[in-house]
């Protein structure tokens, strides 16, 4: 597709046929809004920060969602429905990711809650793919220069989850516990934890 992101188009057909089943009497405004209002307020960062917590704990589970984050993340039930591919990505000690959609805001919803301002705005979408480190410098995340950054663009086909690094000293904690430990912002690469 030239010149238009596949989530406009996407977001157009959605409309016409929401307009074409309402003018038929087959469902109302109200009823979609409550479908709507029913996926968000399943969608929180905390659905994200299990997901990573279950992988801190648990290796069969990481190894699995590192190869096939969307059927990993079916396991834990928040990818119910979706026809976006989940990849995520593992920060090591000499790598640290960060996600991005250059385009407009793709972002696993389910797994994150509505997206921030500051990754909607362009100079978010622009300037974190020319100077990351400067980027995540002013989110407050000073990366030695021994570690790569890598970034990651999400589109309308894969979103993108950060596998961040368990931090040290947290080797007896559950995984509530490290659940509490874990940032939307860390999901998408902008703080370590």
């Amino acid at each position: 597709m030239t010149g238009e992101h596949a989530d406009a188009t996407t977001a157009r057909r959605v409309r016409r046929l929401e307009t074409l089943l309402e003018e038929k009497g087959l469902i109302t405004g109200e009823r979609v809004d409550e479908a709507i209002d029913a996926f968000l307020a399943s969608s929180s960062p905390a659905n994200g920060a299990r997901v990573v917590a279950r992988a801190w704990t648990d290796e069969a589970y990481k190894s699995r969602l590192l190869a096939d984050g969307t059927a990993a993340v079916r396991e834990l039930g928040y990818m119910e429905g979706s026809y976006q591919r989940l990849r995520v990505v593992e920060n090591t000690a000499t790598t640290h990711n960060v996600v991005v959609c250059t385009l407009c805001s793709c972002y696993p919803l389910r797994l994150l809650g509505p997206s921030p301002s500051w990754y909607k705005s362009e100079a978010y979408r622009s300037r974190v793919v020319r100077e990351p480190r400067a980027v995540l410098r002013e989110f407050g995340l000073e990366l030695p220069d021994t570690v790569d950054i890598t970034v990651w663009d999400s589109s309308a086909e894969t979103r993108y989850l950060v596998l961040p690094r368990r931090p040290d000293g947290t080797e007896g904690l559950g995984e509530e516990e490290l659940t509490a430990l874990v940032t939307r912002n860390a999901l998408i690469g902008t703080a370590a934890v």
